[in-house]
Formats: structure tokens, sequence, C-alpha cells
């Protein structure tokens, strides 16, 4: 039997006792690893352990799988009608109402990000999202087609049958949900893998899960790394789909994986290098606190951060002293602190990566405008980070850094800032920043990114499609348009009176 972690929060935002069980949830209980192994779980605040969960092995995903195809095939699936499922989402989405404080609590302590924005954006966008799905549940429908009198024609859609979902660690909440939302609306049962940093919300969301009433075996978690349990989901011949935010190396991995085993449906959100563009008619203040926001929101830890920022010649300089300034101005420390923007990176291994590109950056000439330090004597903490001076072949310009750290270049031609924008491998997100609506929106239909904002940055709806161009992904998640993951469409052809 498993050990559950209890954890007191005596912080100015939050007090009280939160128990988070430590296994694997598999089949509607909670259970120990195959193994006997556990996986440390470090607070970014400090650097210190927190907890040890159950490390799941091939195994333990086997045994999911089982269950989640058990349950496909007798309680959930075609045997649990829309109504039903929508109901079971709603209680969910109950839950975590009733427990929104404890769930922001949980994001902070082991991913860093602070307590009041995890309550404010992850934990109410969780909520919603959530509820979302509940309202599609009994709305995946298909359509009758006309072809003859002589006969009737319509199309089902069907749920895939069991999934398996990678979360990464950065939205470790709402990527949860992003997953699991769509796939029980539709009725696939689920096999979910939570970052090995941090796995504490999904474990805690599982056990609301298995309190809302879902059947046992239709929501599953296994904890584990990626070169082994999400190695082995991704090859596993009894998952039909699978879904994976994170990087786009691994990315490629899980593809490659997914075509050699059973050629399982695949949907990958991956990285991003996303443009700012700052036209010289842009409101500057506010151009200044939204492309500050698209970089240093979740500690640049953002799939769609705005990490490169391109401002107009004419305004540059006024824009470069107030955003500097304002940069300045940020409060970096503890994320249970009301008055802290940015906690510490999720990691030592992201902390020293970010600080890789920050002297990456210096060698190859650039200018460190602000920061470019750590920050505080302990944990993984770094001072939000502009570099100008810099040329589009660097390193800084060209690759994702994950972190709070942009770089600020000047342009004085609409056209080619659009080809300067554009010059990535990637293509999740941008923003534009003008006053004049009809170059803005010009400008954002040039762009090769799956969302553009247009004086504006990260904002993220559960009714609006999210996903990438290029190498920033396959498929799209959130909106209707997730729905088309997680389900097969069967055309029914009747004959009514055709005879040979």
């Amino acid at each position: 039997m498993p050990e559950t972690y209890v954890h007191k929060f005596d912080t100015p935002v939050f007090k009280g006792e939160i128990s988070i069980p430590l296994g694997l949830y598999i089949d509607g209980k909670f259970v120990d690893g195959g193994n006997g192994t556990f996986i440390d779980v470090i607070n970014p605040s400090n650097g210190k352990l927190i907890t040890k969960i159950a490390e799941g092995t091939p195994k333990d995903l086997d045994a999911a799988v089982a269950a989640a195809q058990k349950a496909f095939d007798t309680t959930w699936g075609l045997h649990t009608n829309g109504f039903q499922r929508a109901r079971l989402l709603n209680k969910l989405a109950d839950l975590m109402e009733q427990n929104a404080d404890q769930l922001a609590a949980i994001e902070a302590l082991d991913n860093g990000k602070t307590f009041n924005w995890a309550r404010t954006t992850d934990v109410d966008h969780s909520i919603r999202c959530i509820r979302y799905y509940a309202g599609w549940s009994d709305k995946v429908q298909g359509k009758t087609i006309e072809t003859s009198e002589a006969k009737l024609v319509y199309t089902r859609h069907e749920p895939i049958g069991v999934v398996g979902q990678i979360i990464p660690w950065n939205f470790p909440l709402q990527m949860m949900v992003w997953k699991i939302g769509p796939a029980l609306a539709t009725g696939c049962s689920v096999v979910l893998k939570p970052s090995e940093f941090t796995p504490l919300s999904a474990l805690y969301m599982s056990a609301l899960i298995d309190q809302a009433g879902f059947p046992p075996g239709s929501f599953n978690l296994v904890n584990g790394y990626g070169g082994t349990v999400g190695q082995a989901m991704a090859e596993h011949k009894g998952i039909e789909k699978i879904a994976f935010t994170g990087s786009t190396l691994v990315g490629r991995k899980i593809m490659e994986a997914a075509a050699k085993s059973n050629l399982k449906k695949v949907t990958l959100e991956l990285g991003g290098k996303s443009p700012s563009i700052v036209f010289d008619d842009a409101d500057i203040d506010e151009a200044v606190k939204w492309a500050a926001f698209g970089i240093y929101y979740n500690h640049g830890q953002c799939c769609c951060a705005g990490s490169r920022i391109y401002v107009h010649e004419k305004i540059y300089d006024e824009f470069m002293k107030r955003f500097t300034a304002h940069t300045k101005n940020l409060k970096v420390g503890d994320p249970f602190d009301p008055d802290v923007f940015q906690g510490p990176q999720v990691s030592q291994q992201q902390y020293d990566r970010i600080m890789g590109y920050i002297k990456s950056g210096v060698e190859d000439g650039a200018t460190i405008a602000v920061g470019g330090e750590r920050a505080g004597e302990e944990g993984f903490f770094i001072q939000p980070t502009i570099f100008t001076n810099v040329k589009p072949s660097m390193k800084i310009v060209q690759e994702e850094i994950f972190g709070p750290v942009c770089v600020v270049l000047k342009f004085k031609d609409e056209d080619d800032i659009v080809a300067q924008a554009n010059d990535t491998i990637y293509g999740l997100a941008a923003s534009v920043y003008s006053q004049n609506v009809t170059r803005a929106l010009s400008t954002a239909h040039k762009i090769r990114a799956g969302t553009v904002w247009v004086n504006a940055a990260n904002m993220l709806y559960p009714q609006v499609p999210f996903g990438g161009y290029k190498q920033s992904g396959i498929g799209r998640e959130l909106g209707e348009y997730a729905l088309d993951n997680y389900t097969a469409v069967k055309a029914v052809q009747v004959n009514l009176h055709i005879s040979l």
C-alpha cells in the first residue's frame, strides 16, 4: 500500500494541511510501483527534498493499459453515455473548486510558480476547461450524408479507445486537464504520465477523480521517467493514441516509436521561439507590459513565450528605456510571497540549461541590458534577463531557452520583419503590437504560427484551439478541435432498396 505525503503550509497566502497519495493510480486504486523504487520530488525554491513518489515501470504501464481497456470494453467508452460523462466531469470540476487553494499550493510547492498566479490562472483555467469539455460530452456527433433515396448513410464519431498522455512540468495541472478533458468527454480511457519533476498535482487530481466516481480504469496514472515509462507508452501496442507536450526533440522520438509500433495516432504540442513585433504606432506602455508578461510569465517556462522582441527603430530607444525599467522592477523570490511575480526555475537541470544559454549569449558578443545572474542564495532562481546587440544567427535568437531570457532587436522594414519573425523552425505563437488594426491583422495573417495575439500575449481559453506550425507540433488542443484527436469516424451505409 503506497504512502501518503502530508504537507503543512503556513504561508502569507495559504495555511493548511494537504494529503497527497504517492503511488500509481491503476484500475481505481493507488498501488505501489512494481520495482519498489522511488523518485525524489525536489522543492525548486530551496533545492531540498519534498517527498518521494513511487516509480512506475513498463510492467506497471501494461497493468494500467489492461485496466483502461477493460473499462473501455465494459463500463466506459460507449457504455457510459454523454450525459453521464458530463455529470462526472462536472463533479470533478466541483471538487476542484472546493480544493482550488490546495491545488494552487501544490503547484507553487513543486513547480515554483507563484501561488497567486497558480490560483487565479492555472487552477481557474483548469476548472473552466473541465466544465467546457463536460459540455461537449453529449454533443460529439456525426452527420447524415445524402447519396441516394435508396440508401441511408451516416457517420459516428466514436471514442478511439485507450489513449496515452504525457504531460510536462511547466503547467502540470493545466496540461493535465487539457489532455484528460477531451479524452474523457469523448469516452476514451486514459493512461497519464506526469513529469517526474512535478507529479504532485496530478496525484492529488487522481484522488479527486476517484472521489468524483469515474469507473475504475477509465483514468489511470503511472509515474516514471521519460526514458522508461514514456518510451514504453509511445511503443505500447495497446494504446491507440498518444498525446505529448514537451520538447521537439522528445516529440520526434515519440512520433518514431508510435510509427514503429502500431502506428498509433499522435498529437504533439512542442517548442517555440515566439516573436513579439512592436510597431512604431504601438501604445508603448502597454506594449512594454504585455511583452514583459509574454516572456517572464511562468518564469519564461512557457512554450509560447515571446522570447524574440522586435521593436521598430523609431521607438526602440524609448521602448528599451521603459522595458528595462519594468523588468528591473519584477520581484523574484518565494512563490508564497504575495508580492512576487517570478519564482524559481523548476529544477537544477533547467537552471543550468538557462545559465548555459546566458553564457553563450555573452560569448557570442551580445550585451546583457538587465539580469543575467542567479537571484538569491538557494534554490533555482534566475534574474529576468534582456539581451541586446544580438545577431539572428546566435543561439539565444534561434533556440528555445525556456527561461526568463529575451532578445530585443531593432527593425525598420515592415515586410522584412515578417520574414525575420518567420525565420525559425518553430511556429507556435506570436504577438503584434500596433494601434493600426489593418497593419496588425495583415501582419498576424502573414506570420506562420498557430496563435497570434494582437496587443496581448499568453491569453488562453478552453474554447480557443492551441497548437503550432512547423516543428512546434501536430494537431490542436483546446476547443472543439481537440475532440477530433480522440475520436474515430465510422461511416455506416444502409441499403434501403437496392437489389442486385
